[in-house]
């Protein structure tokens, strides 16, 4: 997997941290998490523990509460000037990207649970994009079933319009739900989210930018984030943690019966593996390459992480 550009130094876009030197600011920042709320939130196949959380996602959570609150104190200052009435504060909103299997709902469901528990974001609310996915129905009438997950398989004026309608503050906005055991957008089923004080939106393809064509509109998801998030991994390893958890799968969703994977639950070993890697080459790995990589550099920040999913460097972009 390619690196971010690191040119001569004082030349890239970004701030380069090893763990070592992101891990010394944790010293100055509380972590209102105990082991029993990190085991809740750690996901199939994405090992997190305390000490992890402690060198990364500690310190995050304090720069993020800065920019958050340099965003109320742009905007405050902006109505006194244009003398504008008071209102409460516009949602801050997080974007986080990255291949799949590569831990990105871990990210934010470390995120989403330290940032509720500082005193001015005690509202966070998450948000997957795929909620946003167009039903199975559709994705086989326009023969595009197979490149689920790829830019063209999402509603995306509809991610956008939602966005937009977070940010200008409206109340009671409703989400689709996806389903992942039954692989398809569930009929009827929303999510709420009504004046959050950050949002956290959370997908592979988030970072795309605006996909130009006679009579569309020039705005990106990425357009409404404050602040984005690109999770990064060698290719080798994100493939490897896709075939561990397929073959976890296999002993927990696949054996449901409403599973849309279900014949996949009584693969051997040998079979599973071959059958996950045949799926990651064909269809997550073409996106990754083609679609999900190439924005990597436009986030604020960008994780590396290891072959155990412990982050080894970050990349915070100058301002």
């Amino acid at each position: 997997m390619s690196r971010l550009i690191e040119p001569s130094a004082g030349t890239s876009p970004f701030t380069h941290f090893s763990r070592a030197e992101w891990d010394r600011l944790a010293s100055r920042t509380p972590l209102p998490l105990t082991p029993t709320d990190i085991s809740r939130i750690a996901s199939l196949g994405d090992p997190i523990d305390m000490q992890e959380v402690d060198a990364i996602y500690r310190p995050l959570s304090a720069l993020l509460q800065l920019y958050v609150e340099g965003s109320r104190r742009t905007a405050a200052a902006r109505r006194a000037f244009l003398e504008e009435p008071e209102f409460p504060p516009t949602p801050f909103v997080i974007g986080i990207a990255g291949s799949v299997a590569v831990g990105k709902s871990t990210v934010a469901r470390l995120l989403r649970l330290l940032l509720s528990r500082w005193e001015h974001t005690p509202r966070v609310d998450l948000v997957t994009t795929d909620g946003f996915l167009l039903p199975n129905a559709v994705l086989e009438e326009r023969g595009i079933l197979a490149r689920k997950g790829f830019p063209e398989s999402y509603d995306r004026i509809a991610l956008r319009e939602f966005l937009a309608g977070v940010k200008a503050g409206e109340e009671d906005l409703q989400v689709p739900v996806y389903d992942h055991v039954s692989y398809d957008v569930v009929p009827g089923r929303t999510q709420t989210v009504s004046r959050p004080d950050i949002l956290i939106v959370e997908g592979v393809n988030v970072l795309q930018p605006p996909r130009l064509s006679p009579g569309t509109s020039g705005v990106a998801v990425s357009d409404f984030f404050d602040f984005s998030i690109y999770v990064d991994a060698d290719e080798a390893h994100v493939e490897q943690w896709y075939v561990d958890r397929f073959l976890q799968l296999r002993s927990t969703a696949f054996l449901r019966e409403d599973s849309y994977f279900r014949t996949y639950a009584d693969l051997t070993d040998e079979e599973a593996d071959a059958t996950a890697r045949v799926i990651w080459h064909a269809i997550n790995l073409p996106n990754l390459q083609e679609n999900i990589l190439p924005t990597r550099e436009r986030a604020t920040m960008v994780f590396t992480k290891g072959p155990t999913h412990r982050v080894e460097s970050l990349y915070l972009r100058k301002e």
